[in-house]
């Protein structure tokens, strides 16, 4: 049986959480809490025995996460929608666009590629792949390089996939200006590090991963630019006003966000999204952040300890929660298996290693990967 931490979390979060001691592998996939465990149960459950009122009582969960989204991204429920995944917000965005280049890095995680690929094919958005460093970072000066007449908008991730780097959003908004959107894929970094979320046009999100809502959970929020810019390509059913009449009409997209809907989401997912949120938002996301931190500084001298090469920003201001590293004259595969072999759970690349920890991460998940890396 696997060891579970006990104790040495961040207090008032760690203890609602039970992955294993090793666990460091956030930016995959971040196991839930007892309470979403809980809500979704429960959803599950009243769904199994519904009356006349079990499906109007638990589509409730979808407005109250809505708000707790909301709150998070400093803005409100009119400009927020629930949607089952990031790739499906950044579809929106990507489609919602009628015409011009978008800026996108050539490095960043597929989900920001693909949208752009497939707008370009329909003779919308066309992707301009902008060069990043080799921390996978986008600088300001990189974005100004790249503008030119026909841009109409840049498309980021908050933190880079690969090496936890941060987008300075502030920054990158003054850059492209007031008459550009600012798309961003908060997916790595929402409920884990604390962004100015409001200097992006369209933010979108998964809740997998920092936000350990489970799968099929996630959201987007949108700005006032991004409501009159962005054309309802996708719109569906539910994206309309008086969307329960059946009248055999087109109805008018709905005036806020919630035109990014396509059909009714799953209220067990729902509830377990609110719950999560509802947990980072007692706790606090600065709070949660600034354990992050402390692991991945301790992270980041345990590998630097074993003669590892780092690949992630050095400076913790410039990073989120990944750390991510090569052990020189040692395949990935074999670093793997040794953090295996000491109960650690990392991500595996084929030429590197990412270790991601969060605010229930405790001490001796570190001292794990120090053991591991030694016995190399």
């Amino acid at each position: 049986m696997t060891p579970q931490h006990t104790g040495g979390g961040l207090p008032g979060y760690a203890e609602h959480f039970e992955e294993p001691e090793g666990y460091l592998d956030f930016a995959r996939y971040g196991p839930p809490s007892r309470q979403v465990l809980a809500a979704t149960s429960d959803a599950l459950a009243r769904s199994a025995r519904a009356d006349q009122h079990t499906v109007n009582d638990l589509m409730r969960a979808e407005q109250r996460a809505q708000q707790a989204a909301a709150r998070l991204a400093g803005t409100d429920p009119a400009h927020t929608v629930l949607l089952p995944n990031a790739s499906t917000g950044m579809f929106h965005a990507a489609f919602g666009l009628p015409g011009g280049a978008v800026l996108v890095p050539a490095g960043d995680f597929p989900a920001n590629h693909y949208p752009w690929r497939r707008s370009a094919g329909l003779g919308r958005a066309v992707p301009r792949w902008l060069a990043a460093g080799p921390d996978g970072r986008v600088t300001p000066d990189a974005v100004r390089a790249a503008l030119t007449g026909d841009v109409v908008a840049l498309s980021v991730s908050a933190v880079d996939f690969r090496t936890g780097h941060r987008a300075d959003l502030a920054a990158l908004r003054e850059v492209i200006g007031p008459d550009r959107l600012l798309v961003v894929d908060a997916i790595q970094g929402f409920g884990a590090a604390d962004l100015p979320w409001q200097a992006a046009d369209v933010v979108v999100a998964g809740g997998q991963k920092w936000l350990r809502a489970s799968w099929s959970t996630g959201f987007a929020t949108l700005s006032d630019r991004a409501l009159e810019r962005l054309e309802p390509t996708l719109t569906g059913w539910t994206g309309v006003r008086d969307a329960g009449l059946f009248d055999d009409e087109e109805h008018p997209p709905a005036d806020g966000a919630q035109r990014w809907s396509v059909t009714n989401l799953s209220p067990v997912a729902a509830a377990g999204l609110e719950a999560a949120l509802t947990l980072v938002e007692a706790v606090g996301v600065p709070a949660i952040e600034a354990h992050i931190r402390t692991r991945a500084g301790e992270l980041i001298d345990a590998v630097r300890g074993a003669g590892g090469l780092l690949l992630s920003p050095d400076a913790p201001a410039e990073r989120a929660g990944i750390v991510s590293f090569r052990m020189p004259g040692t395949p990935a595969a074999d670093v793997a298996a040794a953090l295996h072999a000491h109960g650690v759970t990392p991500t595996t690349r084929t030429d590197s290693l990412r270790l991601s920890a969060h605010a229930s991460t405790t001490p001796a998940a570190i001292s794990r990967v120090r053991a591991a890396l030694a016995s190399l």
